[in-house]
């Protein structure tokens, strides 16, 4: 049986989502504690790679178990091998054979949080990114606006990126400050090695007014990823859902 799993995280003790050598990662954990519960090797497959202190609250992977188990009881298995870890499964479905974490997925929804406020972060200490000039969110909403729709985004992909091209539609591109936190999300079919966060740093620039909104579309047009502005720091991302066709579910 074919299981997709909906996966919670805090990404701050973490390589990324991608099992590496060098250090722990949130799949190779997962498939350490289906290996206890099943005494069978299996490796789960992500809707994609988060970087390290990237976090997640809709990442989602797929497995195939030869063992019987309900939903219930796969996910509450599984948890329980995970209490020392901030790595939570939050829904369990069982799905058609050939459905895919990653290719079957339409789209993708990511939030970055900017801490806006004098004072540095207690609570969310390594969950946002923490600015204190007060950012101008009217002309960054205005900078954003440039990049929804199909692009170019070389200038916003890190120089490192796989993807075979750099054309990416952007179906929402959303700014909204709620008391001192400014909340970006970002919502496409699939995004490059970077996008979001090389786009919040671009952004950024804008609100603290050391760019006009015109400048992003000026930068996105030179197709260079130099033009743009920094990559913003990993802390502030979270993967929040990833949608897939109703019918790849039993």
């Amino acid at each position: 049986m074919r299981f997709f799993l909906t996966i919670e995280y805090d990404g701050t003790d973490f390589i990324g989502w991608q099992k590496q050598n060098s250090g722990p990662s949130i799949q190779e954990k997962i498939e350490e504690c289906i290996y206890k519960i099943t005494q069978v090797k299996c490796s789960i497959y992500g809707s994609g790679r988060t970087d390290a202190g990237v976090h997640s609250k809709g990442q989602v992977a797929h497995v195939d178990i030869s063992k019987i188990f309900s939903s219930k009881g796969l996910m509450d298995a599984i948890n329980a091998y995970l209490l020392d870890y901030k790595i939570k499964i939050t829904e369990v479905k069982p799905t058609i054979p050939d459905a895919h974490a990653r290719f079957s997925a339409i789209s993708r929804e990511y939030e970055y949080v900017i801490l806006n406020r004098s004072a540095p972060p207690a609570l969310d200490d390594g969950r946002v990114w923490h600015q204190r000039i007060d950012l101008d969110i009217k002309n960054m909403k205005k900078a954003a606006n440039h990049l929804v729709g199909t692009h170019d985004f070389t200038s916003y992909r890190a120089t490192q990126c796989q993807s075979n091209s750099p054309i990416k539609t952007l179906d929402e591109l959303s700014i909204n400050k709620v008391f001192d936190k400014v909340f970006v999300r970002a919502k496409a079919r699939s995004f490059l090695h970077h996008q979001v966060r090389n786009i919040v740093g671009t952004l950024k620039l804008v609100g603290s007014g050391k760019w006009n909104p015109e400048d992003v579309l000026s930068a996105l047009d030179k197709k260079d990823r130099t033009a743009a502005g920094p990559t913003a720091p990993a802390c502030g991302l979270t993967l929040i859902k990833i949608e897939y066709p109703k019918e790849i579910y039993l």
